[in-house]
């Protein structure tokens, strides 16, 4: 059959996929294995593949494509080959002069440099060589304007959707789709359609139609599975590089978790795992890419590591990432770096749901704010998520009274948007929403004074807080956090409101509220590396054999989110670092050695 040749193995019986030995042996020889079945990992496969080497992915869960699958799928890669031919301009020093400024002198001018120098490499590579596709947005601004080298638009890129028909069954092993990216739960859409029809932008219904219409028309599958196999955002680009690994027979090995890291000599020369219940030895004659992910579920390294208070609860990455990756380097004396930082997100917590969903851009819309307990606003709230969380956790310090905040919005706001689980009261209004949800996932009041008593807040701080903000929206200057005033901050605002598309007075009851958390999309500490992806020791010398990639590295981003895509462009890039150095590609200055530029 088709979806044989993908050797997708996630139960005894599969097929065997080691080159040298018979299913039942417990010992199995690659030249790479790679741990984990995000994007950085898959990029990192494909390319060791293409470079000659025999390569092994394995999964801990039943399901591939782990946090990169539930992600919005776009990438940050400045100076890319798509901004020149769509008209923008970017160059390697105003990259490098802003990612300088970004990190703070956390992040080594070395590793910047690998970056920016190598981050276009491996597009160009995975459209030319996969089936990934990606759309440069001119518009979506980095998230530092006020940063030198800073750029409005086209270093952000948005996956092309992916029709997910081309995996035949092996679609139902994709980590499926967060509810937060999906209408009404299940139906997907590119990042443009959800601009368009979070905002209602021109045009929102005939997008809705659309997008709603392919969905159904979907025969007879949607007889067959709620799941959507338009494949948009995250599961776009994790269905390209599933199908890319596919076609070259990389073997994926699903339930094969990582226990620990084999050494022969000096060297990593591979893995232990538990697959299906029995312990397996996995050897690697090249190297081992780890690439499982953060550690952001794992509460004990949360209270050791990140600012308090943190629950596991609160993230909204998938379950598995437990920092196994992280631990097994450590065992066995790597460095680790940035432990204290997260890729943080505000979110919301749904009964009934795996993980919380993040609150990415809600915030920037007219006609709502965010206040702590005393009912007081502490920061912009269209400001990129990482840094709204920090300031959560900045004003908590100062007051103690934050951790959680409180979104507040109007029925104006509640008729005309979405915010979080809530689809807009237009299309779904009160009587239609999870009785279970009232009181839970959001909050009604038919006066400020009720909602402020539901929710624990100060009713005379809420109220001048929402006069206040509402004379700001008259004169469309925030004069307290400045929310509106730049490129980033309006990208998600609705711009048929003037004279700030983010800022609109809160006057019709009733109100309503959603408690957001310090939630996060994953942690950015993680084992320290050098230009070449290699895993170092704690005394900075490469550990032969081992390299990193992802979430279980150390971030090149450092403390700061630089625009959107900024996880999984570097996760990408230095997992083809790391194809490409374990096969010789480069010197010892990181030039390639490739005349093919293969």
């Amino acid at each position: 059959m088709f979806f044989q040749r993908g050797l997708l193995d996630d139960g005894p019986g599969a097929p065997n996929h080691s080159p040298q030995d018979d299913d039942d042996s417990p010992h199995h020889r690659f030249d790479v294995i790679v741990v984990g079945s995000g994007a950085g990992a898959m990029l990192a496969a494909c390319r060791a593949h293409d470079l000659g080497q025999s390569v092994l992915i394995v999964e801990k869960t039943n399901l591939y494509g782990g946090t990169s699958a539930v992600s919005g799928g776009g990438v940050w890669i400045p100076n890319n080959d798509h901004i020149a031919r769509d008209g923008g301009q970017d160059s390697a020093e105003d990259a490098l002069m802003y990612l300088r400024a970004a990190t703070q002198g956390e992040v080594s001018e070395t590793k910047l440099r690998a970056y920016v120098a190598h981050a276009p490499e491996m597009l160009r590579y995975a459209e030319a060589r996969t089936h990934v596709r990606y759309r440069a947005n001119p518009f979506y601004a980095d998230y530092y304007q006020a940063l030198p080298g800073a750029k409005l638009g086209y270093r952000s890129l948005d996956a092309e959707p992916f029709d997910g028909r081309r995996l035949g069954d092996d679609i139902l092993k994709m980590r499926e789709t967060s509810p937060t990216m999906l209408i009404f739960g299940r139906v997907t859409m590119s990042t443009s359609e959800a601009v368009t029809l979070l905002s209602r932008a021109p045009g929102w219904r005939k997008c809705a139609i659309a997008v709603l219409g392919k969905y159904w028309l979907d025969f007879p599958w949607r007889l067959r599975s709620r799941r959507d196999r338009r494949l948009n955002m995250g599961s776009a680009l994790i269905g390209a590089l599933r199908l890319s690994l596919m076609e070259r027979n990389i073997p994926l090995w699903l339930n094969t978790a990582l226990d620990s890291l084999l050494f022969e000599g000096d060297r990593v020369a591979g893995i232990t795992a538990r697959r299906n219940g029995r312990t397996v030895k996995l050897h690697a004659t090249r190297a081992v890419i780890l690439a499982t992910g953060g550690f952001e579920s794992n509460q004990a390294m949360r209270e050791r590591y990140l600012p308090k208070p943190t629950l596991a609860q609160w993230t909204g990455a998938p379950r598995c990432n437990t920092g196994d990756g992280i631990v097994a380097g450590m065992n066995v004396g790597a460095a680790v770096a940035n432990m204290q930082h997260a890729w943080w997100t505000p979110t919301i917590q749904v009964p009934g749901e795996e993980k919380p969903r993040g609150l990415f851009s809600e915030r920037a819309l007219p006609g709502c704010l965010v206040v702590n307990r005393l009912g007081r606003r502490f920061a912009n709230e269209a400001q990129d998520y990482l840094d709204f969380v920090l300031a959560m956790y900045d004003d908590h310090a100062k007051t103690g009274a934050n951790l959680p905040a409180w979104m507040i919005f109007d029925a104006r706001f509640r008729r005309k948007y979405n915010a979080g689980p809530l689809v807009s009261g237009s299309l779904m209004p009160d009587f239609l929403l999870p009785r279970r949800w009232r009181g839970k996932v959001y909050f009604r009041g038919e006066t400020l004074e009720q909602l402020a008593a539901q929710i624990g807040v100060d009713a005379d701080g809420l109220r001048q807080s929402v006069e206040r903000i509402n004379a700001f929206a008259k004169t469309g200057v925030d004069l307290d956090f400045h929310k509106g005033s730049n490129a980033y901050d309006t990208f998600y605002g609705d711009h048929s409101v003037k004279p700030n598309p983010c800022l609109a007075p809160l006057e019709q009851g009733p109100f309503y509220a959603l408690r957001l958390d310090a939630g996060d999309i994953g942690t950015k500490g993680g084992l320290q590396t050098d230009e070449f992806s290699r895993v170092l020791s704690e005394a900075g010398e490469p550990i032969p054999g081992l390299y990193a990639t992802g979430n279980t590295s150390a971030s090149v981003t450092g403390p700061s989110y630089p625009g959107a895509g900024a996880t999984l462009g570097p996760a990408m890039t230095f997992g083809f670092i790391a194809a490409n150095h374990l096969a010789g590609v480069y010197d010892a200055q990181g030039k390639s050695l490739c005349s093919d530029r293969r």
